[in-house]
This record gives C-alpha cells, sequence and structure tokens, in this order.
C-alpha cells in the first residue's frame, strides 16, 4: 500500500514480505505493518540515491520515524500487544477471525499508510544525514549475503537493529525471512514452513532471543553506532547463522 503511494509497483515483494505478518511467522512481534512501511522506505530509498551507504542511511532514518510514529498512532509497535492474539494458536486465531477483529487491521492499515508515506518523505529530504562507513546495516548485510540484488538489500536496510534501531525483533532474520520468500509464490502456509529453518538457524545462534536489544545488550544510539558495531563484527555470528541454509 505504502509503496504505490510513491508509484512503486512492488508485488512480488508485497506477497514475500506475508511472513512478516503477525510478527515474523505469527510470533508477536513487530506489526508487519510497520516490517511493510520500512520496506516501502528502502524502495524509495534505492530509486532516489541507489545502493549504497547513502540509501541505507537514509532507510534507517526513515524507519525510526515509521516506528515512532506508529507508536504514537496505535499505542504500540508489537503484533500481540496491538491484538492481544497468539497467531500460533490455531484457538485463538480462529477466535480473532470470527470475531471480526481483522478487520480493525485493515482500519489500522488505512490510517497508517499515509503517515508513513509523510514519514519517508521527510526522511528522504532531509539535507542532512550522517552517512557511515558501509556496511551500514546489518539487514542490508544478510540481505546480501543470501542473494538478494542491490535493491532488494537497500530495502532491507531499514530494519537495521531491530527496524530503525528500537531494539525489537532482529533486523537481520526479517531480511532472512523476507529474502528467502521471494518469488515462492501466495502460498502463506508454504511461504512459513520455508521461513522456519532460517529461524531455527537465527535462535540457535542466539539462544533463543529474538529481539536486538536482548542479543546485543543495548539498543543503538544512531546509524554511525550501529555501523560501527556490524564493523567490528558484532553482527557475524547472526549473519553466518542465516547465510548458512
Amino acid at each position: 500500500m505504502v509503496d504505490r503511494a510513491f508509484g512503486l509497483e512492488r508485488t512480488a515483494e508485497e506477497r514475500a514480505a506475508a511472513p512478516l505478518a503477525g510478527g515474523i511467522a505469527r510470533n508477536g512481534y513487530q506489526c508487519g505493518m510497520v516490517w511493510g512501511s520500512t520496506l516501502a522506505a528502502g524502495a524509495e530509498a534505492h530509486r532516489r540515491f541507489g545502493a549504497g551507504a547513502r540509501a541505507e542511511a537514509v532507510a534507517i532514518e526513515a524507519a525510526q520515524r515509521i516506528v515512532k510514529s506508529f507508536r504514537a498512532q496505535n499505542g504500540a509497535v508489537d503484533c500481540f500487544d496491538l491484538t492481544g492474539t497468539d497467531f500460533e494458536s490455531k484457538t485463538q486465531t480462529w477466535l480473532y477471525l470470527l470475531t471480526g477483529n481483522a478487520v480493525g487491521c485493515f482500519r489500522m492499515a488505512a490510517r497508517y499508510a499515509p503517515v508513513a508515506k509523510a514519514e519517508i518523505d521527510a526522511a528522504l529530504s532531509l539535507d542532512a544525514i550522517d552517512i557511515p562507513e558501509p556496511p551500514v546495516s546489518c539487514a542490508a548485510l544478510a540481505a546480501r549475503r543470501l542473494g538478494a540484488n542491490a535493491e532488494h538489500a537497500t530495502m532491507a536496510a531499514g530494519f537495521a537493529g531491530g527496524i530503525g534501531l528500537c531494539g525489537g525483533a532482529c533486523g537481520a532474520l526479517g531480511a532472512a525471512v523476507w529474502v528467502g520468500s521471494l518469488g515462492a509464490g501466495r502460498d502463506y502456509k508454504a511461504l512459513d514452513a520455508k521461513a522456519a529453518p532460517a529461524i531455527a538457524r537465527f535462535l540457535a545462534a542466539t539462544d533463543g532471543r529474538f529481539e536486538c536489544a536482548e542479543i546485543v545488550g543495548r539498543k543503538f544510539e544512531s546509524v554511525a553506532d550501529h555501523a560501527a558495531f556490524v564493523r567490528d563484527g558484532g553482527c557475524t555470528r547472526v549473519v553466518e547463522a542465516l547465510a548458512a541454509g
């Protein structure tokens, strides 16, 4: 929805984002709208600036604004906090659908789409932005290791640090799930099954932890802070585990 507001038609990329709905394969972390808006930000950053450190830094800046504005509008960022539903439970999922609560998600998406576009426009229009030495984003790095092209790596860049450095579910994992789903069709069960091995390797490498802040032991203060951490090998174990499939 947000990508189309920029005149970008990304049907395959939108379908590949399906496993991010419900917070990465229904695990309840960041809402799929936040993941999707961040992908749209990366796509527009790549269109305007091409591949490289500037586009990745701008994508992370846009993601920071997306997380902040989404939380301000909806009161939370994580799917479980928004819905109170464990989508890994078939019973809770059916109850959620049968009671019509899914309509609330569609309404939320419609309300948030123009806000996301405005935040992305604001980030991409900044005259001055800190552009560190590459690699800038753990998520873009993971995407490239998994064979993503330059545009797709930039699209994933904003996932860094748990989306916009917010410390949530790992952005490198989100990138791996999304890249692994590109071109895989629309069978949501098959997409979730395809994501499962990457998630298993990730959890083995992180001692069962999903969230960036828990894995790293802190939140990142800035794009430069995160880039320095990546350059120093701080994300190597996770990226290598994800790339091992």
